[in-house]
């Protein structure tokens, strides 16, 4: 584990409709929508996701490995006034994040094949991202959309999101379309509940989740959009 990064707990799970309706209805009474969403309490995120050229991060996420990174640019409301470079990390049960911003000058040399903007040796992480694409051939291999619905609790820095209308981009990396043609990449039924927190989750938020009556998945979204690729035009480059 590396003890200058800041670890967090992190719990999935699939609800559905009705579930969905009842637990919101009940976050609603106890905790506030995280400041970031929008009036009606939601915003799209819109995720490109890279591997390399063995498709690291796939196969080990399904090999179970549980120490693993993941490498992706992501965007909100398919907009570019914010974008990040972001690599998630898992060690055993605890997430952690870097990210760096994007120009979008920059998303669109990395997206042409152009890696050389990456070259910032004062900025550890852009170098381990030039070198993962000079090296490792890390290149874009889906985008991941969804709508999250986001509620924070100070209390144990708890952050719980609902996240819906899961959908992949068909045989397309164009990060900014907002034309994109996309795919339902689970039940439509189907929510992915997360809930992040520091050390503790209280008492009133375990109740309000009622997570003993839930079973916990690991529903990775890249894994699942993934599956829908029938090829991707990156591959061979």
């Amino acid at each position: 584990m590396n003890k200058g990064l800041k670890y967090r707990n992190e719990l999935k799970f699939f609800v559905n409709m009705h579930q969905y309706r009842i637990i919101r209805q009940r976050l609603n009474h106890l905790i506030r929508h995280d400041n970031h969403a929008g009036p009606s309490g939601e915003y799209h995120i819109r995720s490109l996701y890279f591997d390399d050229i063995n498709n690291k991060a796939l196969h080990e996420k399904l090999a179970g490995v549980r120490d693993r990174v993941k490498y992706r640019i992501r965007i909100y409301n398919v907009k570019d006034d914010v974008i990040h470079f972001e690599k998630k990390i898992k060690f055993r049960d605890y997430i952690a994040k870097l990210k760096e911003p994007l120009t979008r000058e920059m998303t669109d040399r990395i997206m042409a094949g152009d890696y050389e903007c990456l070259y910032q040796p004062d900025k550890p992480l852009m170098m381990e991202l030039y070198h993962e694409m000079k090296h490792n051939l890390l290149r874009p291999k889906v985008i991941v959309d969804y709508v999250r619905e986001p509620y924070v609790c100070a209390n144990g820095n708890v952050r719980i999101t609902f996240d819906k209308e899961l959908r992949t981009g068909l045989h397309s990396v164009d990060l900014f379309n907002r034309e994109l043609l996309s795919i339902q990449a689970i039940d439509e039924n189907l929510i992915i509940l997360e809930v992040k927190y520091d050390e503790y989750i209280p008492d009133y938020i375990k109740i309000a989740l009622q997570l003993e009556g839930l079973q916990r998945q690991s529903a990775s979204k890249y894994v699942i959009c993934r599956k829908f690729l029938k090829y991707n035009a990156w591959e061979d480059q």
